[in-house]
């Protein structure tokens, strides 16, 4: 094997030229042993209830994405109409994720313009965003009372606003967004208002635990018919999304 030999005064600036390479070189890799595999993805969701999630073996790092419970529109009725329920809290880890579930729509009564739900709160991910206020209930005219639609999330899905005479719309499946009111009866009453969504979060966790316990948002609930009205729509239940590197 060649070699490179410095001698005489070293005090300054030593430059090595490289020589030139002629012919065919090759780069001879260590011989391998066992099975070489390329890095995976999986993913966990999870669309109710609580319990505890258990990282996989050998996962590097894991991506969780959650949203909290919408919160259902307000019914309508003369009498004895109901508010939208709240939406539940999503919560991963212990103080950890927090995406709260959003406010729920007021009650079209006969003497003022119902309030849609404020949005939800949510901390501690590297992204956090409130979820969207629903909107307030109206009465344009006595033959067209409409009630305020649901707000949507990051997964869509809201329900939409109602007519006079109809009752609100749900808000879908796991998306944490709200429900719709109802629209009003038709002859005196306003439109219920809309529910707010429920608030985002995600964050990127490098060195994952063992395991972290878990809570989905439950969906609000519709508000009530009052009489000779309409009830609201039920909130869409949150979500946990749990993505998986190895």
């Amino acid at each position: 094997m060649a070699s490179i030999v410095v001698s005489g005064d070293t005090s300054g600036a030593i430059t090595i030229a490289a020589p030139a390479a002629s012919g065919t070189n090759t780069l001879t890799l260590p011989a391998l042993t066992g099975t070489v595999g390329l890095a995976t993805r999986t993913v966990q969701v999870f669309t109710s209830g609580s319990g505890t999630y258990t990282t996989p073996t050998g996962c590097k790092a894991i991506w969780v994405r959650c949203v909290g419970g919408g919160a259902g529109g307000g019914g309508t009725g003369t009498a004895g109409a109901g508010a939208g329920g709240s939406g539940g809290n999503t919560t991963f880890g212990s103080a950890l994720l927090t995406a709260n579930g959003g406010s729920g729509g007021g009650a079209g009564t006969t003497g003022a313009g119902s309030s849609g739900g404020a949005g939800g709160s949510a901390s501690g991910g590297d992204v956090n965003i409130q979820g969207g206020a629903g909107n307030f209930g109206t009465q344009v005219s006595f033959a067209n009372q409409l009630g305020g639609s649901g707000a949507s999330t990051a997964f869509g899905g809201a329900g939409g606003a109602a007519g006079a005479g109809n009752a609100g719309s749900a808000g879908q499946t796991n998306s944490g967004s709200a429900g719709g009111g109802a629209g009003g009866n038709g002859s005196t009453t306003y439109g219920g208002g809309g529910g707010g969504a429920g608030g985002y979060t995600e964050k990127l966790i490098a060195s994952p635990s063992a395991t972290y316990a878990y809570a989905v948002g439950a969906a609000g609930t519709a508000g009530a018919a009052g009489t000779s009205g309409y009830a609201g729509g039920a909130g869409g239940s949150g979500v946990i999304i749990v993505e998986e590197s190895y």
